[in-house]
């Protein structure tokens, strides 16, 4: 998100970034003898120079209440407001005198809060009670690819858009295209004017919400609100694991949003008479779209509100998308397949080069210019350098620079020493069964078994880095930190590995921490199980850094691997159709085990307490899901990994080969900019061409200036 609003300024749209400015962040991750703790970041302590608040703009959110059915229309009364209050946070565009706005609200009571009922004159205790208004922008729900029914939560996503949604209309309503019939606006241009993107399911009630604004407050008939919000919504699916679906019970949002339930039946009804018309007699299909999911308690589906309630519905990666469409909204698909698009995700090569990696952005402007900053295309013009000797050394040069000075970092802060010629093999992302670090720790432990069974062999010298937070409820991702943890302590402590092999387990991964990992990084893990992940940005950024990547063929390594050759990276495992494969005989995890000897021996390890001799059964809830339910196949994929691993290691011994591979790859990142991304968003979706115009800096007089701009219009 943040790349894309960089793209966005970038490119001179005129984009507004919404959401919710929490009080508290993710949680910082400590981990305390190998086991992760979470503590509140209070990141605002120290106030933040760069937000302004917008008291001026502040508007009511209303939850809870009943509907009254009058003769003019629905009207949503007694209800609990909470107050939005704006901060705005500036957002510039690269070198080209355009400033965004990225706009954040935070909750709070008004002033007669407890105080306007009936009160028994507990006028003390009205006064703290505000906090349980205030709570709504807190603290921000740390789940990864998971869905928690929780009433704050939904009254978080409420709250986003409600005021949102306010704040859009008020701006149409002062343009010149919100003209009125005397007191009614007319709407007829609103889509032309307004673009909204539904980043995932969480503001998917910014749908019933513009329907009951058009619907109830301005008298719009049904249909005519109905089209104008179709053309104004689309949305992004993010991910296509059931358990981060989002289903809200139908009972909570009866008792939070009342009027928005009603509005979800109608347009759920409406839906439902249309897929009926079209397949008379068709039950199933009826009870796979709906919008309401019986059986149990009732659920309302977010997605399927998102994706009958937008023009256009997009996956994040060409594979994703293709799964989107042929899987998980199969049906839909089926319907509207002009509706269904892909946006490959991409990177910004600001944050991600050149403030985070100088050495090689300077490096390559000396070869190609400066001008791939804002066209990263150009970064094919590498290509005639691959057989440069010099532009070899240089590359490899830079390289170990960033090296040196990670292994500086990391000596200072774990007190490990680093050897900055052995290969940087990091895995930094959220810790989770589908990302399988656990194949990574059975490599680990693979490596260490082989190096222990022939000290001297010869033996490519690595520093294993694992780094990211769990959610603080997912218990195997948490044992997943603990094992990682205890693995390293022997290998790290053992003197027959000595330097050859290294592990850390890198703390608190977040933003600031990968900008000074990834520019040292020599291999790039990305081993999720295919048809997983629905994207991933982590792989484009190191690939821009010039590392290589071990990986699957899931998400956007396929394009990476399309884009570079490959030949240029090390794919190995299962393929999507090989996995849905081994869904349909049925997956046995003891096969493998019984067949692979250095498996088997790993996994006894870790079973028996080998590394965890004070309590030696602490492992056995991650053997038993790898034996018993491991919906993410990682003995499937072990023998694929581990030999993949091996030609990685034979590369590495030849430098100059490894560096050639590494230009191939940067030389082929160009497509994972989030400039292209957000191009194909304005001209497939929001239908606006991005401009290249340099708007006049501030100090020049406009008139001097009217040919530079186009007539001196600027949007």
């Amino acid at each position: 998100a943040a790349c894309f609003l960089d793209s966005m300024a970038t490119l001179g749209l005129a984009a507004y970034g919404y959401g919710i400015r929490y009080e508290y962040g993710i949680f910082n991750q400590k981990i305390r003898d190998g086991w992760q703790v979470e503590e509140a970041d209070d990141w605002l302590r120290h106030g933040n120079p760069w937000e302004k608040a917008r008291p001026e703009y502040m508007l009511p959110v209303h939850f809870y209440g009943r509907v009254e059915h009058t003769a003019t229309g629905a009207k949503w009364v007694d209800t609990q407001v909470v107050l939005a209050l704006p901060y705005d946070t500036p957002v510039p565009g690269y070198m080209n005198n355009t400033v965004n706005t990225m706009r954040l609200w935070s909750a709070r009571a008004p002033n007669d809060f407890n105080l306007r009922d009936f009160n028994v004159g507990d006028y003390i205790q009205a006064v703290l009670d505000r906090n349980l208004a205030e709570n709504i922008s807190r603290v921000l729900y740390p789940n990864d690819n998971f869905f928690e029914g929780k009433e704050l939560r939904l009254k978080q996503e409420y709250f986003v858009v409600a005021a949102t949604l306010q704040d859009i209309i008020r701006r149409f309503k002062a343009s010149k295209f919100g003209s009125t019939d005397s007191v009614r606006t007319v709407f007829d241009s609103f889509p032309d004017q307004v673009a909204i993107q539904l980043n995932d399911t969480h503001p998917a009630m910014a749908i019933p919400e513009l329907m009951r604004i058009f619907v109830d407050i301005e008298k719009l008939p049904w249909n005519k609100a109905w089209e104008i919000t179709k053309q104004t919504f689309a949305y992004t699916n993010h991910t296509v694991l059931p358990e981060a679906l989002e289903r809200w019970p139908v009972d909570l949002v009866e008792k939070l949003l009342p009027r928005h339930l009603q509005i979800i039946y109608e347009i759920n009804q409406k839906h439902l008479d249309h897929i009926a018309s079209l397949f008379p007699n068709d039950m199933e299909r009826l009870r796979r779209m709906s919008l309401i999911e019986e059986g149990g308690t009732k659920r309302i589906n977010m997605a399927h509100l998102c994706i009958v309630g937008s023009h256009a519905v997009n996956g994040v990666a060409k594979i994703h998308s293709e799964i989107v469409k042929t899987q998980v909204f199969e049906d839909f698909a089926a319907l509207e397949p002009e509706k269904f698009q892909n946006k490959t995700n991409g990177i910004t090569p600001r944050r991600w080069l050149l403030l985070c990696n100088p050495g090689l952005a300077e490096l390559i402007a000396e070869k190609i210019g400066e001008d791939y900053v804002r066209d990263l295309s150009q970064l094919t013009k590498l290509h005639q350098f691959v057989d440069d000797d010099l532009f070899i050394r240089e590359v490899a040069k830079v390289k170990q620079e960033n090296k040196v000075k990670f292994a500086l970092y990391l000596e200072k802060e774990y007190k490990v020493k680093i050897n900055p010629s052995s290969m940087f093999d990091v895995h930094v992302k959220r810790i989770h069964e589908y990302k399988r670090q656990l194949m990574n720790c059975l490599h680990i432990i693979t490596m260490y078994n082989r190096i222990r069974r022939d000290p001297a062999k010869l033996f490519v010298p690595r520093t294993v880095i694992i780094g990211g937070k769990a959610a603080p409820g997912y218990h195997m991702a948490k044992m997943i930190i603990k094992l990682i943890n205890a693995v390293a302590h022997v290998v790290n402590n053992d003197p027959a590995v000595g330097s050859k092999l290294k592990v850390i387990f890198l703390e608190n991964y977040r933003v600031s921490l990968a900008e000074k990992v990834i520019p040292a990084t020599d291999l790039s893990e990305q081993i999720s199980t295919a048809g997983t992940e629905a994207s991933g940005t982590g792989n484009m950024k190191f690939m821009l850094n010039g590392a290589l990547t071990i990986g699957t063929m899931d998400g956007a390594n396929v394009e990476m691997a399309e884009e570079a050759g490959e030949e240029n990276l090390f794919i190995f495992g299962m393929r999507v159709e090989d996995v849905n494969e081994l869904d349909r005989e049925g997956y046995d995890a003891q096969k493998y085990y019984e067949r692979l000897p250095e498996l088997k021996h790993a996994v006894d390890q870790i079973a028996s307490g080998f590394f965890s001799p004070e309590e030696p059964e602490l492992f056995k809830d991650v053997v038993n899901m790898l034996f018993h339910h491991d919906r993410f196949k990682v003995f499937a994929d072990y023998e694929a990994y581990i030999k993949c691993q091996e030609k990685v290691s034979e590369l590495y011994l030849n430098s100059k080969a490894w560096t050639k591979m590494v230009i191939r790859n940067i030389a082929a990142a160009g497509k994972f900019s989030s400039d292209r991304t957000i191009k194909e968003y304005a001209r497939d979706i929001w239908h606006v061409e991005p401009s290249d115009l340099k708007i006049p800096p501030p100090n020049e007089p406009r008139d001097s200036a009217e040919d530079k701009t186009l007539n001196g219009t600027v949007a």
